[in-house]
């Protein structure tokens, strides 16, 4: 009795088929472009990381730590990726933080310059609201099926589900920085007779600086999360380790790759915080 009526409208999944269809179709040169570059990028980036020494690397962290948190914080994030290496998991870690790296740069080339727009345009930003809303609320698992259909299998298919899920906080922070700078401060730069372009790189965006890094660790921190829902998808890395673990129910290597992924997430999470306050002051201290 309080049964929904048998109407069935196939016809819409059956359109949004034809559409992604059309577009996979349409746009196969791009798609094969952007495959291309995210591969080169992310075998460029392991290449590179692959080529530091491990001592050296334990360093680099050491003094990321040390130059934005304290000594104890750089000592205790190169204890932890030094941990991640006595796993046996070093390899898979720079495949995990090329494939991150990869996906922030190209959030960040793609968001900051969104949010400028939607800060500058308010119909933009009207239009761009419902979306945003929606990439955020959809479950991470429905990105990798249009993943799977433009990129198939790989790290190129991780960095598309990984750059459509963690982009919006970017973009939405990104507007709102430019939004609430000081007007007294745009006043002042207009009547020295500043160009549209001098005030948004010489006034708006360094006034904005510690907001949109407060953006770009909520992004690299979302990217993160992706990592063990990217292995689904054929992603190498510390996400692949735990799939494994977890169809050989290991607890062992369960342990050990979830454990790096927190090591890693706490690193990235306080070094990138880090920047943002030392932004923050040095704003303050001008």
């Amino acid at each position: 009795m309080g049964s929904f009526p048998e109407i069935r409208w196939e016809f819409i999944g059956e359109y949004v088929e034809k559409f992604i269809k059309w577009i996979d179709t349409t746009f196969e040169g791009f798609f094969d472009f952007i495959h291309l570059i995210s591969s080169q990028t992310i075998n460029g980036i392991s290449g590179f990381l692959n080529f530091i020494p491990w001592w050296l690397f334990l360093i680099i962290i050491f003094l990321l730590g040390w130059r934005f948190k304290s000594v104890l914080s750089g000592v205790l994030y190169a204890f932890f990726i030094f941990l991640i290496g006595t796993f046996g998991l070093w390899d898979v870690l720079m495949i995990t933080i090329a494939i991150v790296l990869t996906s922030v740069l190209i959030s960040l080339i793609i968001g900051i310059p969104l949010g400028v727009w939607m800060a500058f345009s308010k119909g933009f930003s009207i239009v761009m609201r419902p979306i945003l809303d929606a990439m955020q609320t959809m479950p991470s698992f429905v990105y990798l099926i249009p993943a799977i259909f433009f990129f198939s299998l790989g790290n190129v298919s991780a960095v598309f589900a990984t750059l459509i899920y963690a982009l919006p906080p970017v973009i939405r922070l990104t507007e709102l920085a430019l939004r609430n700078v000081d007007k007294d401060v745009i006043e002042s730069a207009q009547s020295f007779g500043s160009s549209r372009w001098q005030m948004l790189t010489k006034v708006q965006l360094p006034q904005a600086l510690p907001t949109i890094m407060a953006g770009v660790n909520q992004t690299t921190m979302m990217a993160l999360a992706m990592v063990v829902i990217a292995s689904m998808v054929g992603a190498k890395g510390l996400g692949e380790q735990v799939l494994i673990a977890i169809n050989r129910i290991d607890m062992a290597l369960g342990f050990e790759a979830g454990i790096s992924i927190v090591f890693l997430a706490i690193i990235i999470d306080r070094v990138t915080s880090g920047v943002a306050s030392s932004f923050q002051k040095h704003r303050g201290s001008e």
